[in-house]
């Protein structure tokens, strides 16, 4: 059956949007069914949004807010939002935050990054401000020195710290180093990243009276699309909000999946954004159905588009065309990005396949040469700021021999992505 209000989103973004408009060129006329459209192609997506001149925009922006996705730098990704849609964006999350425990008369820390076009402080900020449960805000930020931020949240007697997790654990460590515990805590959300079970036991050190939950499921080219589930022990299960359209495609044929415990493709509509509309948009993450008819799922990490080490977001095609330039002689003939999670940080492991076994390769200065120049460049375009945080570990590399890559083991293909982060 069509859902008109999917009808009229498709057909306002056709009117509205040059780059939907060619998206759905060859869709017919009354199209009101999503599975029918096409996916948004990533690349094409981003190269017809420009900063100052976007064919992907439905209008001009007048008013609203600018954020940068936290990608590299050499290749932004802006996403904008009107003062409406940035409004219900935030009431929306905040109901997820009461849902994650939030309460009346809580003392909430504030510990996302603010400043340089990021989203994660302000949105939450904005989000306490219209909680449906009265709160007070320590707007500390994640910029701020560690023992100017441990004084604040012991002298208010800070009740939840809110915080991306590698975040929370520095704050952690400064904690134990210093006063020891801070016992008023009783509940801590993280975002912006997955949560680790080293990273739990280091938390509950500090903070040995508190609850640790997902403070909900977002990024900042989709904005939210999913709280925790109250009472729900796996912080990986959110419940998809009601203003998106969450599906889950099977990574290699596409299919649409509905039944529980099968990986697919994060993909989302957003029914309320219409100045940058969203319809059928890769997040980039792979999910599992836990409750199909509640909207329920469990998120499982990434899906090979991008790779996210800590809070950065790394283009993997980027990431190729980078060993390419640098690798003039030929030395790697493929390449795999794998992310590992150790002592508590991210690490981003590129896999190079050399064209002999590396015991055998003579050309070893040749290969430290091209370590050093992929080093440098990532860690400039990439990882600076994250890395002078101590947020993430440094670029590894890897050799392997021409047959070293993982490949899917029921179609043979190539795995671009490897996230070893979890089982």
């Amino acid at each position: 059956m069509k859902d008109p209000q999917i009808a009229e989103l498709i057909r306002f973004v056709r009117e509205r949007s040059p780059f939907y408009r060619e998206l759905y060129a060859g869709q017919p006329d009354d199209a009101a069914e999503l599975a029918a459209l096409p996916l948004v192609p990533m690349r094409e997506y981003w190269a017809a949004h420009g900063l100052r001149d976007s064919r992907v925009l439905t209008g001009p922006h007048t008013d609203g807010v600018v954020f940068n996705t936290g990608g590299t730098t050499s290749a932004p990704r802006i996403s904008v939002y009107t003062w409406d849609e940035w409004r219900s964006a935030g009431r929306r999350f905040g109901e997820a935050l009461v849902a994650a425990g939030l309460r009346q008369g809580d003392r909430v820390a504030n510990l996302f990054y603010a400043g340089r076009l990021y989203p994660s402080f302000v949105f939450l900020y904005d989000c306490v401000q219209d909680l449906p449960v009265r709160t007070v805000q320590l707007p500390i930020s994640g910029n701020a020195p560690l023992d100017f931020t441990v004084g604040v949240m012991r002298d208010f007697a800070a009740t939840v710290v809110a915080a991306p997790p590698t975040s929370l654990c520095r704050l952690a460590t400064e904690v134990v180093g210093s006063v020891g515990a801070l016992p008023d805590v009783r509940l801590v959300l993280f975002g912006g990243e997955a949560c680790y079970e080293d990273q739990l036991a280091l938390i509950a050190r500090a903070f040995p009276g508190a609850e640790v939950r997902s403070g909900g499921y977002g990024s900042v080219d989709a904005g939210g699309l999913g709280g925790p589930v109250p009472g729900e022990p796996d912080t990986r299960v959110h419940e998809t909000f009601p203003d998106k359209v969450l599906e889950l495609l099977d990574p290699d044929t596409g299919e649409v999946v509905e039944e529980p415990g099968r990986p697919g493709r994060v993909v989302v509509t957003d029914l309320t954004r219409r100045l940058m509309p969203l319809l059928r948009y890769p997040v980039g993450d792979l999910a599992e159905w836990v409750d199909f008819p509640r909207r329920r799922f469990r998120l499982l990490g990434r899906s090979g588009e991008e790779a996210k080490v800590g809070t950065v977001n790394v283009d993997l095609e980027g990431l190729h065309r980078l060993v390419e330039s640098a690798d003039d002689a030929g030395r790697a003939v493929g390449m795999q990005a794998v992310v590992r999670h150790r002592e508590g940080l991210d690490e981003l492991v590129l896999r190079l396949a050399g064209s002999a076994a590396p015991a055998a390769d003579a050309d070893a200065a040749g290969r430290a040469d091209l370590e050093r120049a992929l080093t440098a460049r990532v860690h400039v375009e990439d990882f600076a700021e994250t890395l002078e945080l101590g947020l993430i570990h440094p670029l590894a590399i890897e050799w392997v021999g021409p047959d070293g890559l993982v490949s899917n083991p029921r179609t043979g293909k190539r795995l671009r992505l490897v996230d070893e982060r979890v089982g």
